[in-house]
């Protein structure tokens, strides 16, 4: 049996949880929600990294659909509403093969029915609107983690990617995190600043999780975690979960996205736009300064490191598919991740580790925090502090 056969196999047994896929934002950007123009039913590779085919393929049997909205989108609530609303259409559009899933209980049971559970995460704190009802209006819609920042600062915490402004999280930051703690919804620490993942792991009495980050010490992005915060996972229970994205994983690509980015901007878009006229400037760029090319090796030399200074309990997978304009060679789409497995198993990695990587871990944080939110609920009323009470 050969090392890729091996994978799959194993894929069957412990299917891969994925912490973050932006199909619906791209659903949004490329045909306003109209799943008939984006049948994920039928094969979407001309357009999308997403299709039932290929998350079949790469044995996907958890996803976190990311509810995004852009940090500088007007009206960010309801603008997560209507992405809450998209990831509830797919899964009524196609309930052969989706499963609504709220809980590690239900995460079970669609593996059980050969489903794929269908959780969802909002990436960016924008997305409460400095409300803690929001906060919590989210959760009862089915949000199960939010992402405390995007690539701007939030009012009470910063972003890794912004100018720092408040030092980690405000007293409304950490208030965020204890609600969110005694709802059950995950704390999300990629995107955020260091001094944020540190805050809000002296803050967290429930794992935290990192949706789609990679390790800082292989590659210094500032998405990326610090050594010092993957050796605290395993006094918290939480998990990294390993990304794909190539400026995050590659050092090369790292320098190589810092000068494509500044020529998006020198031609009137902003770098994150995806647009047909703005990949237009991206492939242009791309032919005259080719683009390092991450591999499946590349990937696994994060997990390799990440194994080593967090252990094999505090990893999973978030491969931000759809949320990304370029993929490692081997890993273009979501049908990828047994060749990540093959890699992994080609170094030494065992099959019960990579059924922790890939499935067990995330159950089990979802689960923990359920077991948090039940005692805090016990103990602690809903917050209504606001920003202004607590911030000044």
């Amino acid at each position: 049996m050969t090392l890729l056969e091996q994978a799959r196999e194993l894929l069957g047994a412990y299917p891969v949880a994925d912490g973050h896929n932006d199909l619906p934002w791209a659903l949004r950007e490329q045909v306003r929600y109209d799943l008939d123009a984006r049948d994920i039913a039928t094969d979407q590779s001309a357009h999308l990294h997403t299709d039932l085919a290929r998350l079949r393929a790469g044995g996907v049997g958890a996803q976190f659909w990311s509810v995004y909205v852009r940090s500088d989108q007007p009206d960010a609530v309801p603008a997560t509403l209507e992405q809450i609303d998209c990831v509830r259409q797919l899964i009524e559009r196609h309930p052969e093969a989706l499963m609504a899933a709220l809980t590690a209980a239900d995460m079970e049971a669609a593996r059980a029915q050969g489903r794929i559970a269908s959780l969802m995460g909002a990436e960016g704190g924008h997305s409460i609107a400095n409300s803690l009802g929001t906060l919590r209006g989210l959760y009862a819609l089915g949000v199960r983690y939010l992402t405390l920042t995007h690539n701007d600062n939030v009012d009470w915490a910063d972003s890794a990617t912004d100018v720092p402004r408040a030092g980690g999280l405000t007293a409304f930051g950490r208030e965020v995190v204890r609600e969110m703690n005694r709802e059950g919804m995950l704390v999300d620490l990629s995107h955020v600043a260091a001094t944020t993942m540190r805050d809000a792991l002296d803050v967290s009495a429930a794992p935290v999780i990192f949706s789609h980050s990679s390790s800082r010490a292989v590659c210094d992005h500032p998405r990326n975690i610090p050594d010092d915060v993957l050796e605290r996972l395993p006094a918290n229970g939480g998990i990294a979960m390993v990304t794909f994205v190539p400026k995050f994983v590659l050092q090369a690509a790292v320098d190589w996205t810092a000068a494509a980015d500044e020529n998006m901007r020198a031609h009137g878009f902003h770098h994150l736009a995806a647009t047909a006229e703005a990949m237009k400037v991206h492939r242009a760029f791309e032919e005259a300064n080719p683009r390092p090319v991450a591999t499946v090796a590349t990937v696994a030399d994060h997990l390799d490191h990440m194994r080593e200074v967090a252990g094999i309990d505090h990893l999973g997978i978030g491969g931000d598919y759809d949320g990304t304009a370029f993929t490692p060679e081997g890993l273009d789409d979501v049908s990828g991740y047994p060749r990540l497995l093959a890699e992994l198993l080609r170094r030494g990695w065992s099959g019960p580790d990579l059924a922790k990587l890939t499935w067990r871990n995330a159950v089990r944080v979802l689960g923990a925090a359920e077991d948090v939110s039940r005692d805090l609920r016990a103990t602690r009323a809903p917050s209504n502090a606001t920003i202004g009470s607590l911030d000044g």
